[in-house]
């Protein structure tokens, strides 16, 4: 079984996307499915307007049919709703393939952060050329229940759940190093963007360390303008899991993410989390004693310091990368067995 994903999303970006996608690669591979990409790095790319360390490949539909063709795969995926995303599509549709998609970012609210707009203009229409772009789709798979029903809610068909793992080996209590920080380490992960919400954190009045781990076009603003906070930048593999192991809180501002990888990694180091009660962590966490939600961000910072680290890493031992790498696998040949019909072909 050859399942080929699309992606705009992939290396060097540091996102949920990207790790998911390889985190699957790797585990779908221990049970004989090749997991082959088609992503920006094949084609010539642009910087994308506003965030020029994502880069948008331009790929023509001939150049697309061309490499579907070299890679003759058993399945299509389609990750996202970019430039190679859109150029697949269309492919699909032309040729009758069956494929599906993946809803990874509310684009809808990111567009509303960063374009000053009518709402009808930043999320209305959004949201409309989203359900067009899904429409085809044999299933289009979504991170959480939450996100299941608000895109059912919002028009989307065959909508699917598929739910997130972590990596248990790698996330671990057991790699806790001495940082030589101010105690306690209240630890953020991701990109260092206006969409994460990050101003939320790091404006808090807070003992110890405010700890900010990633990269983004706001990481020399917010660093300037809040110089108590200490920004490390990117960080990956052995030395980010320390960093985990070695924070006393992790706190997640962010209001938009549609699951939040870096809550499962957290929990799994036995770092418990503060979170407003927004949909990603609610899902993640819900009632389980391993962080709080509350709307007042510093009264759930402070309230999870008392928490049972153990209860925090055996909860997240319960959510494996290979249960999500299976049920990717079954969502997507189960839509190989399903013929396109006629007047599908004919939309586009």
């Amino acid at each position: 079984m050859k399942i080929l994903v699309v992606t705009d999303a992939w290396h060097p970006q540091v996102n949920g996307v990207v790790r998911t996608l390889g985190q699957v690669a790797r585990e779908a591979a221990g049970f004989g499915v090749t997991v082959e990409f088609l992503s920006p790095s094949e084609f010539r790319t642009v910087p994308m307007p506003s965030y020029p360390e994502i880069r948008l490949a331009l790929a023509s539909a001939g150049a697309m049919e061309r490499r579907l063709d070299a890679i003759a795969p058993n399945a299509i995926h389609i990750a996202t709703e970019g430039p190679l995303g859109h150029a697949m599509r269309r492919v699909c549709i032309r040729r009758g393939l069956p494929f599906t998609t993946s809803f990874h970012t509310r684009f809808p609210d990111y567009v509303a952060e960063r374009v000053t707009l009518a709402p009808k203009w930043s999320g209305d229409l959004t949201w409309a050329w989203l359900r067009r772009f899904h429409s085809q789709s044999a299933a289009l798979l979504a991170a959480t229940p939450t996100l299941v029903h608000e895109l059912e809610g919002r028009g989307f068909p065959n909508v699917k759940l598929w739910q997130r793992g972590v990596d248990g080996r790698l996330f671990h209590p057991d790699r806790q190093r001495v940082l030589d920080l101010p105690r306690p380490i209240f630890l953020t992960v991701g990109r260092v963007a206006v969409e994460k919400n990050l101003e939320e954190f790091l404006k808090l009045d807070l003992p110890g360390t405010k700890l900010v781990v990633g990269d983004g076009p706001d990481r020399a603003r917010l660093a300037k303008t809040y110089p108590d906070a200490v920004f490390l930048g990117a960080k990956h593999g052995e030395e980010l899991a320390d960093i985990y192991a070695s924070s006393d809180v992790f706190v997640f501002p962010s209001l938009t993410d549609t699951f939040g990888l870096v809550l499962l990694e957290a929990l799994a180091s036995g770092v418990p989390v503060a979170a407003f009660p927004a949909a990603a962590p609610r899902d993640v966490i819900g009632q389980a004693p391993v962080g709080c939600l509350n709307d007042d961000l510093k009264r759930a910072c402070l309230g999870v310091l008392d928490l049972d680290k153990a209860a925090c890493r055996s909860f997240a031992e319960g959510l494996t990368w290979e249960a999500t790498a299976r049920s990717f696998v079954k969502y997507v040949t189960e839509a190989t067995q399903r013929p396109r019909r006629r007047r599908d072909r004919m939309a586009a």
